[in-house]
C-alpha cells in the first residue's frame, strides 16, 4: 500500500513524502535519501525492493519534485529537514539508506542526531579524498570527442530549451552505468523524468560540502554509526571504487561491491541489490 502527505518545516517548507507498505503496524521504517543535490526522488524502485519487510519512506528534498521552495540551501537545513520530517511520521528513530549525495545527507544526519539512526546502508557514496579526478578521467575515457565537446558546449548555455537541457542531462549521465548502451538508454530516460533540475541548489549545496567536507568529521563519524552500517558500490561506477574501499577502512566498514554495476546499481544488477537490500533491512528491522 502507498500512502502520500506533506509535512510542514519550522520555516514552512512543504515537503512531499510517501511511504510504501504498512506504516500503522509501528514496526522500524526505511527511509530513503535520494541523490543530486537538486533531484527529485528517484527511488521507488529501491523502495519496492524491501517494503515487505518495513514500511519505507521516501520523499522529495526541499526545492524538487513535489516540494516547491526557493531560498537559501543550507546542509544543516536539509539535515532538519529529516529530523522534522521522522517527528511528522511518529518515528523516533529509522533506517537510513542513502544513494549518493543521499549518503553524504544520512552521514551528516547521523552525525547531528545518532540517537535516531538505528541502521544506515551508504550506496554509491559518500565520496571523500581526491576522487574526482579519477571520476573525470572515467568519464572522458567513456565519452567520444564530440559527445565531449557537446557536453561543455551545453554546459555554456545561460538558458537552454526542453531538448538542450535533456541532452546535457543524457550527456551528463550516461556514463554513470557500466553499459554505455543500456546507460544510453537509462540516462535519456531520466534526463526527462527527473525533472526539473534545481541547478541552484545543487550549487549551493555542493559549495557548501566543498567548504565543511564530510573527510573532516570522519573520526567523529565513526564514533557515531549505528552497529549496524555498511557501504555498497558499484565496481563500474566511474567514481573509483577504491575511494569506497579507503573510506569503509577509515570507518571500520564492510562495502560489498555490485560487480558489472555503475552509480545506479539497482538497473543493472537488479537480483544482487535486492538481495544485499533484504539482508541489510531484515538484520536491521529484526524480521
Amino acid at each position: 500500500m502507498e500512502t502520500q502527505g506533506f509535512a510542514s518545516m519550522a520555516d514552512g517548507a512543504q515537503l512531499c513524502w510517501t511511504a510504501l507498505g504498512d506504516t500503522t503496524a509501528r514496526r522500524l521504517p526505511v527511509v530513503m535519501l535520494h541523490g543530486g543535490p537538486g533531484l527529485p526522488d528517484y527511488l521507488g524502485d529501491v523502495a519496492a525492493m524491501v517494503a515487505d519487510l518495513a514500511p519505507v519512506y521516501r520523499y522529495d528534498q526541499r526545492g524538487t519534485g513535489r516540494s516547491p521552495w526557493r531560498g537559501r540551501h543550507r546542509l544543516a537545513r536539509h539535515v532538519d529537514d529529516l529530523a522534522e520530517l521522522l517527528d511528522a511520521w511518529a518515528v523516533p528513530g529509522a533506517v537510513l539508506v542513502g544513494h549518493s549525495y543521499g549518503t553524504d545527507l544520512a552521514s551528516r544526519f547521523c552525525l547531528a542526531h545518532p540517537d535516531r539512526v538505528a541502521a544506515m546502508l551508504l550506496m554509491c557514496g559518500p565520496f571523500v579524498g581526491d576522487w574526482r579526478a579519477g571520476d573525470r578521467a572515467e568519464r572522458d575515457r567513456r565519452m567520444s570527442a564530440a559527445q565531449q565537446e557537446r557536453l561543455r558546449a551545453l554546459e555554456q548555455v545561460p538558458d537552454r530549451t526542453e531538448e538542450q537541457e535533456v541532452e546535457l542531462l543524457t550527456l551528463a549521465w550516461f556514463t554513470d552505468h557500466a553499459d554505455p548502451e543500456r546507460g544510453w538508454h537509462w540516462a535519456a530516460q531520466g534526463a526527462r523524468r527527473r525533472r526539473p533540475v534545481n541547478w541552484a541548489m545543487n550549487g549551493e549545496l555542493g559549495r557548501a560540502g566543498r567548504a565543511d567536507p564530510l573527510d573532516a568529521h570522519l573520526a567523529e563519524l565513526r564514533a557515531c554509526l549505528p552497529a549496524r552500517t555498511e557501504l555498497l558500490g558499484g565496481t563500474d561506477d566511474p567514481r573509483p571504487v577504491s575511494a569506497l574501499a579507503s573510506l569503509a577502512l577509515r570507518l571500520g566498514l564492510r562495502l560489498t561491491r555490485i560487480e558489472g554495476a555503475g552509480h545506479e546499481p539497482w538497473l543493472e544488477q537488479p537480483d544482487a541489490v535486492r538481495a544485499h537490500l533484504q539482508r541489510f533491512v531484515q538484520g536491521a528491522v529484526g524480521t
